[in-house]
């Protein structure tokens, strides 16, 4: 039993297993992830708490062996731009670019999560749109996070890339998206092919602020 889970009623030990035993996983085995378990994952998505109940995700489901690479290389080229201004050394740069394309090219399966802005509430004045806006951003992380503990429930690993915020315009050229969808982030999803260990986590009591 874990120490950690003492206490904890039994029906509930396996949901705080799931919780603690996710990884962030960048290897895979090259296996198909199959249509009936992205359907589960993505259904397990939209069980994600949301502002207003708007449910502004929208999902792009990325399996073709071309696209994949296509994407991957768009990416890289926009990530290279970036590399190269901030003064990078070249060695560095090609290493990293390699990396990425092999990332979310090798992946079995991508899964783009972006926002939709055509539900959320409008408000006169900057302020309250520009937090609406971010009610949106926090939205679509829920749902990401849903999906993330959906996969490792379902023996699968996960990876969340935040890469499409940087090239938004690359993403949508290559994946032809309508214009209400707004790129978040890029979650790969495969069969593991490595067991990273878990990195250190602060405790709560250091996170935490009490105002009694």
């Amino acid at each position: 039993m874990h120490d950690w889970a003492v206490g904890v009623a039994t029906m509930n030990k396996e949901f705080y297993i799931v919780l603690k035993e996710r990884r962030s996983v960048r290897r895979y085995q090259k296996k198909r992830v199959s249509k009936g378990l992205i359907h589960r994952l993505i259904r397990a998505g939209t069980w994600a708490p949301s502002a207003h109940n708007e449910q502004p995700w929208r999902f792009v489901v990325i399996q073709s062996a071309t696209t994949k690479r296509l994407l991957a290389e768009t990416m890289a080229t926009a990530f290279r731009r970036d590399l190269e201004r901030d003064g990078r050394l070249s060695a560095e740069v090609e290493t990293r670019i390699a990396s990425s394309v092999e990332r979310f090219g090798s992946a079995p399966l991508l899964l783009l999560a972006c926002l939709t802005i055509k539900s959320l509430d409008v408000y006169p004045d900057g302020v309250r749109q520009q937090a609406e806006y971010v009610m949106g951003v926090q939205s679509v992380a829920a749902t990401i996070q849903n999906i993330l503990l959906a996969a490792h429930a379902e023996g699968l690993g996960s990876c969340w890339h935040c890469a499409p915020l940087f090239c938004p315009t690359e993403v949508r050229g290559v994946l032809g998206l309508p214009d209400e969808f707004q790129p978040q982030a890029l979650i790969t999803i495969g069969v593991a092919a490595e067991s990273p260990t878990p990195p250190p986590r602060h405790p709560p009591g250091q996170v935490t602020l009490y105002r009694d």
